[in-house]
């Protein structure tokens, strides 16, 4: 992901904000790779809870590379982790956190339970996981 001039506040480093983005972003990419979008708009993963912890300050100009892992996941819920890299450093972890994200019928306003055919995409990506 590059990094933007607009993505740095008035310290010339990258704002906090943006971290959660460059999250997001990982996120989203790793949603689309599963290909478990469907046809059906009435249901889909939403953040119930984000976190990060700021390791060390990103600067323009560069690239990141946002590392995404799964977690335990529930009936509902699925944990998601990303760790934060600048391309140019191998290695040297800029920042660490991760989001709780739940899937939910958007019309209902409730969880729904993970679909199959996303809990068979993650074990395929990540190995067998167990429910907890």
């Amino acid at each position: 992901i590059p990094i933007r001039w607009a993505d740095m506040d008035y310290q010339r480093h990258v704002n906090n904000v943006m971290y959660f983005r460059y999250m997001e972003q990982a996120r989203i990419s790793w949603i689309d790779a599963m290909a478990v979008r469907s046809h059906d708009e009435s249901a889909g993963p939403v953040v119930i809870n984000a976190f990060c912890s700021f390791l060390r300050q990103l600067h323009y100009p560069g690239t990141v590379r946002a590392c995404l892992s799964v977690g335990q996941f529930g009936r509902s819920s699925v944990m998601t982790f990303v760790d934060i890299y600048r391309v140019d450093e191998p290695g040297v972890l800029y920042a660490s956190g991760g989001a709780k994200l739940v899937w939910i019928n958007y019309y209902a306003k409730k969880s729904i339970p993970l679909p199959d055919l996303v809990r068979q995409r993650m074990n395929h990506q990540f190995g067998l996981l167990k429910a907890g």
